[in-house]
């Protein structure tokens, strides 16, 4: 089922906390779900649908109805990571175009900074993922997963330490900006080499923020976005993947982008070069570089010159992103960062991003998240919006 033109954005909101230790993760959520709810100016009644990841207690999206006091008749908590609340939007937008609701809420809170967790410590899956016992006595972390893919993609076609760096300097460009950012100091491509290195070839500036926070998306059908107060955001087209090993046959230098992009593009009806303003998940640096080749922005290996001399600053380069300084020097509430993608994309397209970083004319952009390790396997979800 297309669900081009069938559902809009009517409402956001991003929490500002960055370390919120009196507050629970459920508050953080619900905190996130009012300010949606006021910016798009409904009330809870309004709310027939309720989406959630994995960031939600107890029990998801059940709990979370309960806790909010939602009278719901859809909910949803598929969890994939970072991608989870790109593909909540796209499936409150499946849901809409089917009749199961009218108004969907999606909600995304944490406190990882509160928690201490690190992307230095070996992260605890679990016993019932099936290939987890085969890699953890190698003591596997996020931080030297991503740098084996910068290595990889260094090796096989010539991308530099300075060119990623690049991708933290744009970021920081734009964080100057943002009053609620982790990182405001605007960073040079020395800073970011001259920074201590975490896992060969990855600095600590090629790395995202840790922070708690939330946030909040209302999707609904297109005449009621319409009666609303806000300026009309449709969701034009969206698609998902997911990448695995492959039984060890696996390229490290591609992600799911690559699949869940061309669909997003195909139902959309657009191509990379119609896209205005890019809100890609930045985990690392390298995230961004791979993502940006695999959605088709430049060809596989051009990266690094796609991304170096500025080429992802508002006003400079060629494809501006994460206006709003990304995980990279903003916020990376929950590591789920894909709902502050959907957030500033959405921004950008109401021409209400800060002065200093809002694209003209934007009419078209996309959100791109990835969840899971690029190294091994990991869920890739993209979806593009449109004003008016």
């Amino acid at each position: 089922m297309s669900i081009r033109g069938k559902a809009c954005i009517a409402g956001i909101y991003e929490h500002p906390v960055r370390k919120a230790p009196d507050l629970s993760v459920a508050q953080i959520h619900a905190e996130a779900a009012r300010g949606a709810l006021e910016d798009a100016g409904l009330s809870p009644s309004d709310v027939d649908g309720y989406f959630c990841a994995g960031d939600a207690p107890g029990l998801g999206a059940l709990s979370m109805v309960e806790y909010m006091g939602l009278d719901v008749r859809h909910m949803d908590s598929t969890d994939t990571g970072g991608s989870s609340y790109i593909i909540h939007v796209a499936h409150a937008a499946q849901a809409i175009a089917a009749g199961k609701c009218n108004v969907a809420l999606v909600t995304l809170g944490g406190r990882p900074r509160s928690e201490g967790v690190s992307g230095a410590k070996v992260r605890n899956w679990g016993p019932n993922m099936p290939d987890v016992p085969y890699e953890t006595p190698y003591g596997p972390l996020t931080l030297n997963q991503y740098a084996m893919v910068a290595m990889r993609h260094m090796h096989e076609f010539g991308t530099t330490s300075e060119q990623l760096a690049w991708i933290k300097v744009a970021a920081s460009h734009h964080a100057q900006h943002n009053p609620h950012a982790v990182l405001r100091d605007v960073l040079s491509v020395e800073d970011v080499v001259a920074s201590p290195m975490v896992a060969d070839p990855l600095h600590r500036m090629d790395c995202c923020v840790v922070s708690d926070g939330g946030g909040a998306v209302i999707v609904t059908r297109p005449e009621i976005a319409a009666s609303l107060g806000q300026p009309k955001v449709a969701v034009r087209g969206a698609g998902e993947a997911h990448k695995g090993l492959n039984g060890g046959r696996v390229d490290m230098t591609t992600s799911g982008a690559a699949r869940s992009g061309a669909a997003a593009f195909e139902e959309a009806g657009v191509k990379p070069a119609d896209i205005k303003y890019a809100s890609i998940y930045d985990s690392f640096t390298i995230t961004v570089l791979v993502q940006l080749e695999d959605l088709g922005f430049c060809r596989k290996g051009e990266g690094g010159r796609f991304v170096a001399d500025g080429g992802l600053i508002s006003g400079v380069g060629r494809l501006p992103f994460n206006t709003d300084g990304g995980g990279l020097c903003n916020n990376h509430p929950a590591n789920r960062g894909g709902m502050t993608k959907v957030i500033e994309a959405v921004r950008q397209l109401r021409g209400e991003a800060h002065p200093a970083v809002q694209v003209p004319g934007c009419d078209l952009a996309l959100a791109q998240g990835t969840g899971g390790s690029l190294a091994t396997r990991h869920g890739s979800a993209t979806l593009i919006l449109e004003r008016g």
